[in-house]
């Protein structure tokens, strides 16, 4: 773990850079909104630790009302179950013995849950459930369009929850319908149409499960991108969102953007500014992913970052923009989750000045 790259009071002018940037108010006024979106729907936050990786931003989620948190490894887990938060959710399929192990050993200070989409997973969590003396909450993921993972919806859906219901180390906690490509479908009408499948995918499974005498507690997924939608279904009960929190350039491009500010940002120094109209920025490939594109530069109109080298960020100067050698900038991360997964530290700053220093606590938990 790095040294924290400020201290509180200190300007962030100040900040050693590149540094993982959180601007604290818009950040908590994207909590509020949230949580005031999904209240007059019933509907249930979980939100997603893989955007934050924080148990520090996972506790004022579940203060404004989240039920608890969902992560995607078990390395995630840990982490969350460690620093108190008592409802977890692996949305994933978890494979081999030693991680279902870790899992499993999660139950005995946590409410640790995971998905599954075959036989043979069922069976193995089954078997790590008894070694550890605990039942283990199991939901069915169904594939809603995402062709990823997921069984397929309706029978095939009920015959998995009724071998998961027939176990007596198991409990069938519900089905998971994430669109996961449904997100950044830039055309409202184009993403509302994938979202419908979805709905339609989930409703149809439960209704069948019903049929078999068999609830459904949970019906969960929903992204930052669709929320709305799902939670005004009927039919989902938790939406687990992740990037509301920060926002990010890719998100941004959608057509009727989320109504969430960007909070998140990497903060760069200019380094150079020997090339006429170019700037070049500490951060480049290390500091930020570049699979959603280039960041953006927030607060800064005439400055377009074109290139990245591994420590470096190519910046156009147009209209007369010139920054100052020394100068820090706010870069607006095009991918919030893998950005995060960057640094030790979040720098929380509110009207200029460095409040907080919050540990990336899970950085790194790929197992």
């Amino acid at each position: 773990m790095q040294p924290p790259p400020a201290e509180p009071g200190m300007h962030e002018q100040e900040v050693d850079t590149p540094a993982l940037l959180l601007d604290l108010d818009a950040f908590e006024a994207n909590l509020d909104a949230m949580a005031a979106a999904l209240a007059p729907t019933g509907t249930k936050l979980r939100a997603h630790t893989k955007t934050h990786k924080s148990p520090v931003i996972a506790r004022l989620q579940m203060e404004r009302g989240a039920v608890g948190q969902c992560v995607q490894k078990v390395a995630e887990a840990e982490v969350l179950a460690w620093g108190g938060i008592p409802d977890i959710l692996v949305t994933n399929e978890v494979v081999g013995p030693r991680k279902l192990a870790r899992l499993a050993a999660l139950n005995s200070i946590s409410r640790v849950g995971i998905c599954v989409d075959d036989r043979g997973q069922v069976d193995a969590i089954a078997a790590a459930a008894e070694a550890c003396g605990r039942r283990i909450t199991v939901l069915v993921e169904i594939d809603v369009g995402g062709a990823r993972c997921g069984v397929r919806p309706g029978p095939d859906a009920v015959a998995l929850v009724q071998y998961i219901a027939a176990s007596p180390h198991l409990i069938f906690g519900g089905i998971q319908a994430y669109q996961g490509s449904a997100q950044h479908i830039r055309a409202p009408e184009a993403r509302a149409a994938a979202i419908d499948k979805a709905i339609g995918d989930a409703r149809r499974t439960v209704e069948q499960l019903r049929q078999q005498g068999l609830a459904c507690p949970i019906v969960g997924g929903a992204g930052t991108g669709t929320f709305a939608q799902e939670a005004a279904s009927g039919v989902y009960t938790e939406i687990q969102a992740g990037s509301y929190a920060f926002m990010d350039a890719d998100y941004a491009r959608n057509q009727g953007a989320p109504p969430f500010r960007q909070s998140l940002f990497v903060l760069a120094t200019v380094m150079s500014t020997a090339v006429p109209g170019v700037a070049v920025v500490d951060a480049g490939h290390k500091a930020m992913p570049t699979d959603s594109g280039y960041p953006l530069l927030h607060g800064r109109p005439g400055l377009e970052y074109v290139g990245a080298s591994d420590e470096h960020g190519k910046i156009l100067l147009h209209d007369g923009a010139r920054p100052d050698c020394g100068e820090k900038l706010r870069l607006v991360p095009a991918h919030c989750d893998p950005t995060v997964d960057r640094y030790d530290w979040y720098v929380g700053v509110r009207k200029g000045r460095v409040e907080c220093l919050w540990p990336v606590a899970a950085r790194g938990a790929m197992a």
